[in-house]
């Protein structure tokens, strides 16, 4: 480990070093410390989040630019709203770890996984205190698609989604977008750019900018009981 890198006291209170001051190419900005929901939570409203492979310290990132679906100005292509107009279902927070867990599951080229059981149990204390959600796309009664992440002030960070049929995971963040907004939040966060997130219609902006947004948010009076800390259940769309 870099020793020059920020090292994160044994407090989950103690605070992070400031994102907007981070030199590393990537966004590398401490190690070490815990996954409690204090020192999570500390972190999202910062702008940061973990992300590390089994057998090494946490590591905390903040990477500038960031990758945002702005709710406000998303629009999907003409393909995928074709795939939208399909009999998919869509719900939130009925099955939280089984999205999760769907996840962690290995992928093509990608033996393992960086959402470790750690991890898991991390967010899913995260969800029991109403911060941490999943969404569910369906195909007839089989979970075949979704996504989870954390909801914070107006900005949701979505942490990892996953398909079981071809464009479930796809539905399931443009659906989000369009539901997003009409809870009042303004970004969608992905944490790291990709060329697939920019085909579908991701937009860069400045950490610093994310950081304002997660600020504002914070301190406007919520307008929207999905903005709160609580499950989203009760938000499902019916059958």
């Amino acid at each position: 480990m870099n020793m020059d890198l920020f090292q994160l006291s044994d407090d989950p209170d103690s605070g992070f070093p400031d994102p907007d001051n981070c030199k590393h190419a990537e966004g590398l900005l401490a190690y070490g410390g815990d996954l409690s929901t204090v020192r999570l939570l500390n972190a999202y409203r910062e702008g940061i989040f973990p992300w590390y492979s089994a057998g090494t310290p946490i590591l905390w990132w903040s990477p500038n630019p960031r990758p945002v679906f702005l709710t406000d100005t998303y629009r999907p292509n003409k393909r995928l709203l074709r795939t939208l107009n399909k009999p998919w279902g869509l719900s939130y927070d009925t099955c939280f770890e089984s999205v999760i867990d769907a996840c962690a599951e290995p992928r093509t080229g990608q033996p393992e996984t960086w959402i470790t059981p750690a991890m898991k149990r991390a967010y899913q204390a995260l969800h029991e205190l109403g911060y941490a959600h999943s969404v569910e796309v369906w195909w007839e009664d089989e979970l075949v698609g979704g996504l989870y992440g954390v909801a914070i002030g107006k900005v949701f960070f979505a942490e990892s989604k996953f398909f079981r049929r071809t464009d479930a995971s796809k539905v399931a963040l443009s659906k989000f977008i369009s539901q997003l907004k009409l809870w009042g939040y303004t970004h969608l966060d992905c944490q790291v750019p990709n060329p697939h997130l920019d085909r579908l219609g991701a937009v860069s902006i400045s950490r610093h900018d994310l950081r304002i947004a997660i600020r504002r948010g914070l301190m406007l009076a919520s307008t929207h009981p999905a903005q709160s800390p609580g499950t989203w259940a009760q938000y499902s769309p019916s059958p």
